[in-house]
């Protein structure tokens, strides 16, 4: 039997390639170049807005429950798998080699949200608040510390009530932490680590509750399987992952929509290609994801341009994965016991992407109407969707 650190350290060399091999995917040219544009016109938004800001503002409540909330989530990568119940069992009173390599890793990978959430509200402390600059960044340690504190915390409640509850345990560790982080930003540091102390010791409660008992095997398993299965549903918006199978949901509220396909002989495989957009998980719920970010992005965007690239980018990568997800149907249908034309599926399915793309064109447009030439946008959207479906095979 290997030294379990060992066994993390090979289990974590997979999940990294695993990782990489489908990151490569996600972040292609044009979701880096509409990153680009959005955190350039985020960053210029909000610095005008730091100009008027007024100095009653309530930053500092803002900011405490914004990064409070984000410490309490916790979960911790254990990497474990089902036949862990049975072949670590011999090495369980040296489990703990293997948990501190796997919360220290949950920690460095999880800490830079929180540090990058709170160095963007650097500049509103400094505008509204009279706080120095040793008291903003000794409140940035204090974060990183609660961090480490909160890792600790949901691993030791979740090893302790077998995951019993943890919308409590992250409740209660959320108020703590905004807590300390508010009393911080009134220059109470005192009084903000007595609340940091008052975490720990709610820490070494399970700690100690959870010692002698039998590591929760059932449950780290089923969390690591749920947290790879999230990240293998996001990467399959963007490529196909091969042992991924979308659910089939009938949203019969949607069944309204079936009339703009009559059901008829004619419309034998537009009608079948509709139906399967509509109830398919992956492909329905990639059109609405992309459709709400570039909704949003027009909403709340005020530079024109930015708006027309990130709604030209976002109206390529829908129709060109969603023409290739409805067109990689390689399963057995009975539409091909029928002789009907061999390019009776590509047209339906053509005609299919254009429907749903007039729908995302109407609703960004709506979202851009505050924007001068807000029309431009629907345009954008329908050229370049319709370049993608001519050109892309």
């Amino acid at each position: 039997m290997k030294n379990l650190r060992d066994v993390w350290s090979s289990r974590f060399m997979h999940y990294i390639g695993e990782v990489q091999k489908y990151m490569q995917f996600i972040f292609t040219g044009h979701i880096a170049i509409v990153l680009v544009f959005l955190i350039g016109a985020g960053g210029y938004q909000y610095s005008e807005w730091l100009k008027v800001v007024q100095t009653d503002f309530p930053a500092e409540i803002i900011i405490a429950l914004i990064v409070g909330i984000l410490l309490a989530f916790s979960r911790p990568t254990t990497l474990l798998r089902e036949p862990d119940q049975v072949y670590l069992l011999p090495l369980e009173s040296k489990i703990s080699q293997y948990f501190n390599k796997a919360l220290a890793w949950t920690y460095w990978s999880q800490v830079w949200i929180v540090a990058i959430v709170y160095i963007v509200c650097i500049p509103l402390l400094k505008a509204v608040t009279e706080l120095t600059t040793i008291d903003i960044w000794t409140v940035f340690l204090l974060v990183i510390v609660l961090k480490y504190i909160s890792v600790q915390g949901e691993f030791n409640y979740r090893y302790s009530e077998r995951g019993n509850m943890v919308w409590v345990d992250r409740l209660i560790r959320a108020i703590v932490f905004a807590a300390a982080i508010y009393l911080g930003l009134h220059a109470q540091l005192l009084l903000a680590v007595v609340v940091a102390v008052i975490s720990v010791i709610y820490i070494i409660v399970f700690r100690k509750k959870s010692t002698g008992e039998p590591v929760p095997y059932e449950h780290f398993v089923k969390l690591e399987q749920n947290r790879m299965m999230s990240f293998y549903r996001f990467a399959n918006y963007f490529t196909d992952v091969p042992h991924l199978h979308g659910s089939i949901r009938r949203r019969s509220w949607m069944d309204w929509l079936y009339k703009f396909v009559p059901y008829g002989k004619g419309n034998a495989q537009k009608y079948l290609v509709f139906r399967t957009f509509v109830r398919t998980d992956d492909h329905f719920y990639l059109w609405l994801r992309l459709t709400a970010i570039s909704a949003i992005i027009a909403a709340f965007v005020d530079i024109p341009v930015v708006t027309w690239i990130a709604a030209g980018a976002l109206s390529f990568a829908t129709t060109i994965q969603l023409k290739q997800a409805l067109l990689s149907s390689g399963e057995f249908r009975m539409d091909m016991l029928y002789p009907l034309p061999d390019n009776a599926r590509p047209l339906a399915v053509k005609q299919v992407v254009r429907l749903a793309m007039i729908t995302q064109a109407i609703i960004v447009g709506l979202c851009a109407m505050t924007q001068p030439m807000f029309y431009i946008t629907v345009i954008v959207v329908l050229v370049i969707s319709e370049l993608t479906s001519k050109v892309s095979k």
